[in-house]
Formats: structure tokens, sequence, C-alpha cells
């Protein structure tokens, strides 16, 4: 039998190790944006997928956007706003696949949804007002499944 502190060490070191996994709170990175931030620190990648119906998180917008698409449960990217930002421009470039956007803001009340972009498959959201906070962003598919590398771009 291990003494008490050899299996205090254990439980330690068992939760060190599961403490990348438990921090984890996007699939594929976080943005940390503050007012005229250099445009690499505004792009990321990452691939769709999923069968997590992503009109779950809401139906559509207050604009009357619709939330579209499939994805994973959690977020894609999580995207942080250290002050407020007039107007942003959040894009998808998948070479044109049918791809959906649902963002959700710091009160986990704000919604933005995006999808076609003009004659383009690839969504965006371009909105006004955006609050300082923690935003999630997922990044969806037409279909349930459907696995498309993108880059996700974002701009004042």
């Amino acid at each position: 039998m291990l003494p008490l502190y050899g299996r205090a060490i254990i439980v330690f070191i068992a939760v060190l190790s599961a403490t990348p996994v438990l921090s984890q709170a996007a699939n594929f990175g976080t943005l940390t944006l503050s007012p005229g931030f250099p445009q690499r620190a505004g792009t990321v990648v990452g691939n769709t997928g999923g069968s997590y119906s992503l009109p779950s998180i809401a139906n559509s917008d207050p604009k009357g956007n619709p939330c579209l698409g499939y994805g994973d449960s959690t977020p894609d990217h999580i995207m942080v706003l250290k002050q407020d930002f007039a107007n942003l421009n959040v894009q998808v470039n998948s070479a044109g696949k049918d791809t959906s956007l649902v963002i959700r803001g710091p009160n986990k009340q704000t919604i933005r949804c995006g999808n076609d972009t003009g004659s383009r498959q690839d969504a965006s959201v371009q909105d006004s007002n955006w609050q300082a906070g923690t935003y999630e962003i997922w990044v969806g598919s037409s279909n349930s499944g459907q696995s498309w590398n993108y880059t996700l771009t974002v701009r004042e």
C-alpha cells in the first residue's frame, strides 16, 4: 500500500495530465484581438465536420439571418476581443464549399449567423457593435459529417 504522500503525488500527476484536455475551449484555437490588430492575428485555420446541428444553438440571429449547418458541439474557435470594435467582418474561405457561421457572444445570448456571401457559398458575418469579451465561433458545413479545410479571417 502506498503511503499517503505517494497517493497524493499520483492524484496530483493525474490532475496535471488532464488539465490540457479540461482547459481546451476550442477545436482549432483562439484569436485575441485589440483594435488595429495585424492581419495575421486575425487569421486561423480549421476544418468542418461533425453532426451537431448548429441551429440548436440558435435558429436565427436578431437580424433574421438563419443559423444553418452541422459542426462539432465544441466551438471551432474562440475570439477574445480586448476592447469594443465598431465593425468586424468574419469570413470563411473554404475554396467555395457551402459553409456556415454561428458566432455566440460574450453573454451567450448575442448570436450572429452567416451563410453564403454574395454569389459565393463561403460564409461570412459583417456586423457592427462588437462588445469586448469572449466569442465562440462554429464553422459549419451544409451536410452532417462533411470535412472541408478552411481559413477563418477576421478584419476590422
